[in-house]
C-alpha cells in the first residue's frame, strides 16, 4: 500500500468480521503547509501566492479568450451520476492495466512545460511522485531537465516530444529517446504553429525571459519561489537549458536565443508519424485527437494509443471539449487501441464521468503543477492522494467495486 492507503482508519464490526474503510480528511503526516490543501483547486489558489504573476499566468493561462478551458469544465458539469446502493463496495478497487503495466489509479500527470522554473527540479518532482505512487507521469519535451536524468530516477516515466520540423533533427530525437530508456513515447500533434497566448503578455511571460523592473519585483515579492526555486536552481545546477527539445542540448532560457524552433511544424503530417512508428519500437501514444477521423488513422499506422485532448484550451480557442467527442472517437476505434483523454481533470468525478464514457485512463496538468510548485515531490503525493481519495469515495457512492464496472450506465 502506498502513504494514502496507509492512512488512519475506521473500524466497523459486521457479521462477517472487521472491515478497513480509510479516514479521509487532514493527514497528519503531512508537511504543516500541506495540511490545509483538501482538493486539486486549493493547490491552485497556494500556488498563486507563491508563483511570480509571469509564471502562474503561464500555467494557468489559454489561448485568447478562454472559451476552450472554461468548456472543458462546463462539459463535466453538465453530467450527472446515477447511483446504486447497498451493493457491497468493501474490496473496491482503482487498479487500471495498460500498455501491460497495471497502475495503482485511473490517471496520471499530464506533461507541463518548463517545469523545473515553476518548481525546484519540478521533472523530476512530478516523476518520482509518480512513481512513488504508481501511476505513469509524461515528461514535457519543453523541459529544463535532461531526459536521462529524469529516466534514471524515474524509470516508469513516459517522454512526450514536439516533432521538429526537419527530418534529420526529427529522427535524432527519436534515436536519443529511445537510448535514454524511455518505453512510451508521446507525439503531440496538435500544435503545427503556436497559438495566440494573450494572457502570457497580459502577465509578462515571455520566453525568453527578459529582465526588467517588473521582472525582477515579481521576482522580490514571491521570495520562496525566488529563494527556493530560481536561486536555488542557478546554485546548483547553473542557468536552465532548453534540454530535450532536439537530439543535442538547446539554448538557456535566459537567452535571447531560446525561443524554440518550430519552423516547419506546419508541414508535417500523417506520413511522418507513420515513419516515426518504423523507427520506434515501443508504445506510440498520439496526443491531440479530438475528431473520429484522425483517431481511425492513427490506428491505422499502428499508435499503441491516443490521447483525446484540446491542449487544455492553450491552442486553438473554440475547440470543441474533448469529452463531448469522446464517445464517438472510442466508438470509431474500438478496444484496438487505448484511449486517453485529458482537458479539465480536476476531481475524482471528473475521473469516473470520462471513464463512463469511454477512457480508459486520463490525465491532468495544471494541478499537479500546482502542487510542485506548493510542495515538491511531496506536494505532488499529496495531490494524487486527494484525487485517488475522491475516486475511491465516488466509487463507493456509486455502487462499483472495479474501474472495469464504470460505464455510461453510471450516467444519467
Amino acid at each position: 500500500m502506498n502513504d494514502y492507503a496507509e492512512q488512519m482508519t475506521v473500524q466497523e464490526t459486521t457479521p462477517v468480521g472487521r472491515i478497513e474503510q480509510p479516514a479521509y480528511g487532514v493527514k497528519e503526516h503531512l508537511p504543516p503547509r500541506l495540511r490545509q490543501i483538501l482538493s486539486l483547486a486549493d493547490f491552485e489558489a497556494a500556488a498563486r501566492s507563491v508563483l511570480p504573476r509571469p509564471l502562474f499566468g503561464y500555467i494557468s493561462g489559454a489561448a485568447e479568450d478562454g472559451m476552450s478551458i472554461a468548456a472543458n469544465r462546463a462539459a463535466f458539469e453538465r453530467l450527472k451520476f446515477r447511483t446504486k446502493v447497498l451493493v457491497d463496495v468493501s474490496h473496491r478497487s482503482q487498479q487500471t492495466t495498460i500498455f501491460n503495466h497495471t497502475y495503482s489509479s485511473p490517471f496520471g500527470i499530464a506533461p507541463v512545460g518548463i517545469s523545473a522554473i515553476s518548481a525546484y527540479r519540478g521533472d523530476i518532482a512530478l516523476a518520482t511522485a509518480a512513481q512513488d505512487e504508481n501511476i505513469p507521469a509524461i515528461m514535457s519535451g519543453s523541459s529544463l531537465i535532461p531526459m536521462e536524468t529524469v529516466h534514471a530516477e524515474a524509470p516508469g516515466t513516459w517522454f512526450q516530444a514536439y516533432l521538429p520540423g526537419d527530418a534529420a533533427r526529427r529522427d535524432a530525437l527519436i534515436e536519443r529517446v529511445k537510448a535514454a530508456g524511455f518505453a512510451t513515447l508521446v507525439l503531440t500533434v496538435d500544435i503545427p504553429v503556436w497559438a495566440n497566448r494573450e494572457n502570457n503578455v497580459r502577465t509578462g511571460f515571455s520566453l525568453p525571459l527578459r529582465p526588467s523592473l517588473r521582472l525582477a519585483m515579481d521576482g522580490i515579492s514571491h521570495p520562496r519561489w525566488l529563494l527556493g526555486t530560481f536561486a536555488r536552481s542557478l546554485i546548483n545546477h547553473g542557468m536552465p537549458h532548453f534540454e530535450n527539445s532536439f537530439a543535442t542540448r538547446g539554448a538557456p532560457m535566459l537567452s535571447a536565443s531560446a525561443v524554440r524552433d518550430t519552423t516547419g511544424r506546419d508541414h508535417l503530417s500523417w506520413s511522418d508519424i507513420a515513419s516515426i512508428r518504423q523507427r520506434w519500437s515501443g508504445n506510440l501514444v498520439i496526443k491531440g485527437i479530438l475528431h473520429a477521423d484522425d483517431a481511425r488513422r492513427a490506428l491505422a499506422i499502428g499508435a499503441d494509443g491516443i490521447i483525446v485532448s484540446n491542449h487544455g484550451g492553450r491552442q486553438l480557442d473554440g475547440a470543441v471539449e474533448p469529452l463531448a467527442v469522446l464517445p464517438q472517437i472510442c466508438d470509431a476505434v474500438g478496444d484496438k487501441t487505448v484511449v486517453m483523454m485529458d482537458s479539465g481533470i480536476r476531481r475524482g468525478g471528473d475521473v469516473l464521468k470520462a471513464l463512463a464514457l469511454g477512457a480508459q485512463f486520463v490525465f491532468a496538468g495544471r494541478p499537479f503543477m500546482y502542487a510542485a510548485a506548493v510542495g515538491g515531490a511531496p506536494g505532488v503525493r499529496h495531490a494524487i492522494g486527494l484525487l485517488r481519495d475522491e475516486v475511491d469515495r465516488n466509487m463507493a457512492m456509486l455502487g462499483t467495486v472495479a474501474i472495469r464496472e464504470i460505464d455510461r450506465a453510471i450516467l444519467a
